[in-house]
């Protein structure tokens, strides 16, 4: 293992976050909110760091293997998620314990969206930016970026890409290079937040409010400016340009660079994922629009669409938005909306879950069970669209899941050891684990009144989430420590 080679890209990767404090201190000055210093402080402190790690170490050079991407992708996002939580340990206004601090940066980075802030609105604008950058930040994976802007690190980048990138099916590069592979990702991924940014603006918000809220819905993150979220502008227009965006965000982003490269919208029809995607999207918004229609919980049908459409899309999607207290609908949706985040976005999207492919990979696979019962000698193979799939890949879907389900379990049991409840136990853990945010019980607002353990594992729990269970399981198995 190549300790110092890996300490010298954690000094650069630490250097180059700390120019992220530089925004919100700009955001300070433009509004006079006086919450500027801490981003200052925070700035010098992890460039300092930064340079201290990659100094020593700067001579050092060797190809990286498999096992230190992973070891550099999981050590930089949890000395990440501590380094983005100095600026909020430093603010005087709010005054953060180190556990909200942590859990808030997490949270944001891990585009969770899970929050321990109240009167949020009443916050420095800077504060106020600096959540909203980091979920945007996270959203694409910061190691994305510092591999397309960072060629000087001498490494395979693949490793880093394969650990990083969520989904299956990992060793499919757009474009040669995955240096350029990864500047395509954050050209289509601005080009997405320019898009949104202008058409929240179009539709009434302030520029300083759509900024904000473009940064978390492409990033599918769900931290707001405001504690009533998106319901604080009471607008069916900007409500519908949020579902749209979520959507879009939610989609494998080599499929756009593919139908953008093509100029060619085909491309989407073609992918199977993407229209199980969008039959699960239509389901469980009609789903939710007969419930609420049948139980009167709305004047309206047109409102009761409205809330319907947001809601089923914002919780599928994991972003977390909300336009109402989803938690006080019939106990059937809540419930529901929930097991939904479970399947997530793509796979290769911003979206937090299982992933789609993954879950329909799991159907497929129940389905040939079922037929190999009625016909023992038929050999049945898996096709996603007109590929067959060999076995080693649903092999690896069934391993993935189990994982996520012993993961999901340990979580809330530990969380029921707080003294938590069931149902406060389980959605934690669910919006935690699927990087959505919102859950039910105790933590339907926000997560403030919860205790300090509860937040530190929920923090692990969004780690866990981000990095798709097997990145950070694989570094507690002996073998990848002796290999």
């Amino acid at each position: 293992m190549q300790f110092r080679t890996i300490i010298k890209i954690l000094g650069q990767l630490v250097a180059l976050f700390s120019i992220t404090m530089v925004p919100p201190a700009l955001v300070s000055l433009i509004y006079k909110d006086g919450g500027g210093v801490p981003f200052v402080l925070a700035f010098v402190f992890s460039i300092a760091i930064g340079m201290l790690a990659y100094y020593p170490n700067r001579k050092e050079k060797g190809d990286l293997k498999a096992r230190e991407g992973f070891l550099i992708v999981v050590l930089f996002w949890l000395v990440l998620g501590f380094f983005a939580s100095v600026p909020l340990i430093f603010l005087q206004t709010p005054s953060l314990s180190l556990a909200d601090a942590v859990f808030e940066a997490f949270s944001g980075l891990t585009t969770t969206g899970a929050t321990v802030l109240t009167g949020i609105e009443h916050l420095p604008k800077s504060v106020l930016f600096y959540r909203q950058q980091l979920q945007w930040f996270g959203g694409m994976g910061i190691i994305v970026l510092a591999v397309a802007v960072l060629p000087m690190l001498g490494v395979g980048g693949m490793q880093l890409y394969r650990a990083e990138t969520p989904g299956p099916v990992k060793d499919s590069k757009m474009t040669p290079r995955i240096a350029d592979t990864a500047k395509h990702l954050w050209y289509i991924y601005v080009s997405l937040t320019a898009a949104c940014t202008v058409s929240y603006w179009a539709a009434g918000m302030g520029w300083f409010d759509a900024i904000c809220h473009a940064f978390s819905t492409i990033a599918i993150g769900g931290f707001s400016t405001y504690d009533a979220s998106m319901g604080h502008f009471d607008s069916p227009l900007i409500n519908i340009i949020c579902v749209v965006f979520l959507i879009i965000a939610a989609v494998n982003f080599s499929l756009h660079y593919a139908a953008v490269s093509s100029r060619n919208i085909r491309v989407y029809l073609r992918d199977p994922e993407f229209k199980v995607f969008l039959f699960i999207q239509l389901a469980l918004v009609v789903l939710c629009f007969a419930v609420l229609s049948s139980n009167q919980v709305y004047m309206n049908g047109d409102e009761t669409l409205d809330q319907a459409l947001f809601q089923a899309v914002s919780i599928s999607t994991t972003a977390g938005f909300a336009t109402d207290n989803f938690a006080a609908w019939p106990l059937f949706l809540p419930i529901l909306l929930i097991f939904s985040s479970f399947i997530g976005g793509c796979a290769g999207s911003t979206g937090g879950g299982m992933k789609v492919v993954r879950v329909f990979l799991l159907y497929l696979q129940g389905v040939r069970e079922l037929n190999r019962l009625v016909h023992p000698r038929a050999i049945y193979s898996i096709k996603l669209g007109r590929k067959a799939l060999p076995d080693k890949v649903v092999e690896a879907v069934w391993g993935f899941f189990s994982a996520y389900a012993l993961v999901f379990v340990i979580i809330m049991i530990a969380l029921l050891g707080t003294g938590m409840d069931n149902i406060t136990a389980f959605s934690a853990t669910a919006a935690c684990l699927n990087n959505l945010g919102p859950g039910l019980g105790e933590v339907a607002a926000h997560y403030g009144d919860i205790t300090d353990t509860a937040k530190w594992i929920l923090t692990i729990a969004m780690v866990f989430g981000r990095l798709e269970i097997f990145t950070l399981l694989v570094l507690f198995t002996p073998t990848f420590w002796r290999g």
